[in-house]
């Protein structure tokens, strides 16, 4: 399996995935317009997970400076993998990617946000050392516009 950066040309894939996430899409151009965006930001990185040809799962990352102190934390985006390569290791070769590209950058810190639905991905998350804030934080959204 290779981990190489997202490239527009990964584009349908990447909607599959992320309509197999929840997340359905308004078509190819579209999502290869995001993937560029991603790929010229400096802060931000997209992996894709590749074996024989296939997008086997993605996962994008960002880092955002902390106002109130030096330094900075990393932010999951999003993680999908296919769901026929689920429990292959893959979604695992891409958080060690989206965490080493955060460290890189300065970041001490990686945070993902996952919906309370997705109890396997908790577990997952767990297995590799994050911490539930269940209790300790909470996420406000407002839409803009």
């Amino acid at each position: 399996m290779l981990i190489r950066p997202v490239r527009p040309a990964d584009a349908a894939a990447a909607a599959v995935l992320l309509g197999q996430l929840g997340y359905p899409q308004d078509g190819e151009a579209a999502v290869a317009s995001r993937l560029a965006a991603w790929a010229e930001d400096p802060s931000s990185a997209a992996f894709a997970a590749e074996s024989e040809g296939d997008v086997l799962g993605l996962i994008a990352v960002h880092v955002c400076p902390h106002f109130e102190r030096d330094g900075a934390w990393g932010r999951i985006a999003a993680l999908v993998v296919a769901e026929d390569a689920r429990g292959r290791g893959v979604g695992g070769r891409l958080v060690a990617a989206a965490e080493l590209f955060a460290a890189a950058h300065g970041c001490q810190r990686m945070e993902v946000t996952s919906s309370d639905r997705r109890r396997e991905a908790h577990e997952f998350y767990r297995s590799r050392g994050y911490a539930a804030q269940t209790g300790r934080s909470s996420r406000f959204l407002r839409d803009l516009g």
